[in-house]
């Protein structure tokens, strides 16, 4: 999921929250389609931390830290090497090599700044969910695993959501505080939702494992 966020991510879509009635948001915000993707990976975390405890919850969030950076290496091998005159498609409106390079650029090449943000974003983040995670479970025992998945969550999108906006939007794009705020809570409250509703899938992952590992 990681991996596939950092793919599907370079394209930007705006929510305009002024539809439900909120004038917070006075203009519509522009957020990547990663966000459909990343949640899914806290919630892939809390069904490991659940079953095989925080040890290997913890180990599968720095392989995933390490699969996304090899995925990015092969990535930009592939963006650099020379286009073909097979490759050209003229019933995607190109009708050179050159053409269809921008075209593949435009899709596969990502910001510097981008990149960092996300991967440290994502390495600290996880690795906090791990940790209230298995607290939470300490306190809770087997019960209320709802409790569990969902406050991790809440308490490290927040840090996620803070930190790679901050560096890519402030840092990098130099856009002010502002409408940093705005975009931060906006993609929170995306967020959120999502956790919100894959609650039951933690559920249902939760059992399917213990079942498969049986």
């Amino acid at each position: 999921m990681i991996v596939l966020t950092n793919i599907i991510g370079v394209k930007l879509f705006e929510l305009d929250f002024n539809y439900f009635g909120n004038s917070f948001f006075e203009n519509p915000i522009t957020l990547t389609t990663g966000i459909i993707t990343y949640p899914l990976t806290f919630l892939i975390t809390d069904i490991v931390c659940e079953v095989f405890g925080k040890k290997k919850a913890s180990i599968m969030v720095i392989f995933g830290f390490l699969a996304s950076i090899l995925s990015l290496l092969f990535i930009n091998l592939a963006v650099i090497l020379p286009g073909s005159e097979v490759w050209i498609n003229n019933s995607l409106g190109y009708d050179s090599v050159k053409g269809m390079q921008n075209a593949y650029e435009s899709v596969f090449t990502l910001p510097g700044f981008l990149i960092s943000a996300s991967m440290l974003a994502y390495l600290i983040a996880q690795l906090i969910d791990v940790r209230i995670f298995h607290y939470l479970k300490k306190l809770t025992g087997e019960k209320k695993l709802w409790l569990r998945n969902n406050v991790s969550t809440m308490f490290s999108q927040l840090v996620d959501t803070v930190i790679v906006n901050s560096i890519f939007l402030h840092f990098g794009l130099n856009i002010e505080w502002e409408i940093i705020w705005q975009v931060i809570i906006a993609s929170y409250i995306f967020k959120i939702l999502i956790a919100a509703i894959d609650t039951p899938l933690v559920y249902l992952g939760v059992n399917y494992t213990n079942k498969f590992i049986e």
